[in-house]
């Protein structure tokens, strides 16, 4: 399967230089039987056309979709693009934006920051996610959706974040969108910048939480 990475931003020069930057955080969780390729959204790169691959994987920014920042609108307009024409994931960032392009509202939560280890009810299983109750992962943000889009499900949620996990049911039901999250060894500096959407964790729930999360959103989307 080829798989396109639009990369929205770069964790800070710490976390980079331990992790590396967000496609290669993803490359190493998908397994290297993939051919993918990363496209730099916030410089203008994009696939000539959405049936260029067969899924994208929308990475985590610093930035907040609200930002009136020139790259957001474009990208928001390729997601709707490709609606129906290739498979999508979204991770922080990721599934903020495409609930932007798809309906719904994303906002910088009156709640203030989540921070720490958070724990999500699964509110509806799907057939390709394991059978769990629930799960805990360590969190770093402050955007949340606010509203949800339309012809979409809540997988999993928390009390600190209603719409934490989500698919969409447009057609086809590509879409599976992460909750936000941070490397769970980050120090406070370095969440604001890196901690939204540089890494997603299961803990406890699972031996290989990273990878249990990627394969759900990959089994979702169709990526496999």
């Amino acid at each position: 399967m080829k798989i396109g990475i639009l990369e929205t931003g770069r964790p800070s020069a710490a976390l980079e230089g331990r992790f590396g930057r967000y496609d290669a955080m993803l490359m190493r969780l998908l397994g290297e039987h993939h051919q993918t390729r990363t496209y730099a959204v916030t410089a203008g790169d994009y696939p000539e056309r959405p049936e260029d691959e067969d899924a994208y994987l929308i990475t985590g920014s610093a930035a907040g979709v609200y930002d009136d920042l020139p790259w957001i609108p474009g990208l928001k307009t390729f997601l709707q693009e490709t609606k129906g024409k290739a498979k999508l994931v979204g991770i922080c960032f990721g599934h903020q934006i495409m609930a932007e392009a798809f309906g719904g509202r994303v906002e910088k939560s009156d709640k203030g920051w989540g921070i720490g280890l958070h724990r999500y009810e699964v509110r509806e299983a799907a057939p390709w996610m394991d059978p769990v109750d629930g799960f805990s992962v360590p969190v770093s943000h402050q955007d949340q959706i606010v509203r949800q889009p339309p012809q979409s499900r809540v997988v999993a949620a928390s009390p600190f974040t209603p719409f934490g996990v989500g698919r969409m049911t447009i057609s086809p039901p590509s879409p599976f969108n992460v909750i936000p999250s941070s490397s769970p060894n980050s120090r406070a500096s370095d969440r604001g910048a890196a901690g939204q959407g540089s890494r997603s964790r299961i803990v406890r729930s699972h031996p290989r939480p990273g990878r249990t999360t990627v394969r759900w959103s990959a089994a979702g989307s169709g990526v496999s």
